[in-house]
């Protein structure tokens, strides 16, 4: 699977807009789903929203709409537009990838984590 990397994440008011990254090799993009998770203090990781390998997106509810999955294949990576933040998105959000999109939707990547990148909605 090799290793991802998010960034992009901040400071930023409510309202506001962030775009994280998700960097990984090109042979990941090409045969895997990605998917974005958050995780707020002292509460499991939950689902976000994610990619197919085909390029079919799907949101978590409290996302959508304000939320927007894509990816550029030349950069090898994984974007997440997130529009309209509200203080309740603060939270670490991180990314990863599998074969199978049901597993990336159901958040049971077996696989290691990265360090994420942290969001923070405050004015």
């Amino acid at each position: 699977q090799g290793q991802l990397v998010e960034s992009g994440g901040g400071l930023v008011q409510p309202g506001g807009s962030l775009r994280l990254s998700c960097a990984g090799s090109a042979s990941i993009f090409s045969r895997y789903a990605v998917g974005w998770y958050r995780q707020f203090p002292d509460k499991p990781r939950e689902y976000v929203a994610s990619m197919s390998s085909g390029g079919i997106t799907n949101y978590a509810e409290s996302v959508k709409g304000r939320f927007t999955v894509s990816r550029d294949t030349a950069k090898h990576t994984v974007y997440l537009q997130m529009n309209s933040l509200k203080p309740e998105d603060t939270a670490v959000y991180y990314c990863n990838a599998d074969r199978s999109w049901s597993t990336v939707k159901a958040g049971r990547i077996a696989g290691p984590w990265g360090q994420g990148t942290q969001v923070t909605v405050s004015s």
